[in-house]
């Protein structure tokens, strides 16, 4: 189904396609009665003489597929004779003489070869480790005594209360009231 746009715009350019087709037939149409009618005559137009042709050629008319004489018989002819072919004699198999049989040679003896010795790496002599001093140690503090707790609340410190003096309230002039044709509720017509 097709969408809204697209019937719309199916539907305008049918509109569209019907208002030019009757505004071309109402402009043809005063073209028609604004024509002039005959002012200018037209000039006469001489008749051209026809040229003579030459008669067609005639055919001659071919005889009828009855009267056609019979097809002549054509005699059969007689077949060549064809020698047989000769029969081929069959000729002897070759025998092969069998493959030749390859001595197996012995195998060389591969010498074997020493492993390369690999140098180690020299030895790295041990360093002495350095004596660090003793790490110092922290004398132990006698832990103070604390007294028994006891519920005591704690006075609040009162804060003091900050009041700004107050604010000095602006004279301004009012701004003009704006005339309006409505009655201003509670105001009654003298």
């Amino acid at each position: 189904m097709a969408s809204k746009s697209t019937m719309r715009s199916l539907v305008l350019i049918m509109g569209l396609l019907l208002l030019s087709c009757s505004g071309m037939s109402s402009a043809a149409r005063l073209l028609e009665e604004m024509a002039p009618k005959e002012e200018y005559p037209h000039p006469e137009v001489p008749e051209l003489p026809k040229p003579e042709l030459p008669p067609h050629p005639t055919v001659p008319e071919l005889p009828k597929p009855d009267e056609l004489p019979p097809h002549p018989v054509v005699p059969e002819l007689p077949k060549p004779e064809v020698p047989e072919h000769p029969a081929v004699p069959e000729l002897p198999k070759h025998e092969l003489p069998p493959h030749p049989t390859v001595p197996e040679l012995p195998k060389p003896e591969v010498p074997e070869l020493p492993k390369p010795e690999v140098p180690e790496h020299p030895a790295v002599p041990e360093l002495p480790k350095p004596e660090l001093p003793p790490h110092p140690t922290v004398p132990e503090l006698p832990k103070p005594e604390v007294p028994a707790h006891t519920a005591v609340p704690e006075p609040e410190p009162e804060l003091p209360k900050h009041e700004l003096p107050p604010l000095p309230e602006p004279e301004l002039p009012l701004p003009p009231k704006a005339e309006s044709h409505y009655p201003v509720p509670g105001m009654a017509k003298p």
